[in-house]
């Protein structure tokens, strides 16, 4: 590995703030933001729109889409006279 041309790894808190989670995870990303995590050290904080926490495929609460709606309202418009 050459040095100097690669990022930092460093440890990383990444927080969802839609689920209130946070988690401690080594990352290259880097911050402004800081956060006092639970052993007493400050991290570096990145915010995430979407985690496991809030994703529907891993929470198992999935949109439901009206799709019946959808295509009610478009043989009302295209279909046939």
């Amino acid at each position: 590995m050459k040095k100097g041309i690669h990022p930092g790894y460093r440890p990383v808190v990444f927080r969802d703030p839609g689920a209130d989670v946070a988690f401690l995870t080594r990352s290259t990303m880097t911050s402004d933001k800081t956060i006092e995590w639970t052993d007493g050290n400050t991290y570096p904080v990145v915010d995430v729109d979407v985690s496991s926490a809030s994703h529907p495929f891993y929470t198992g609460r999935n949109r439901v889409l009206d799709t019946a709606g959808r295509v009610e309202r478009f043989n009302q418009r295209y279909g046939r006279k």
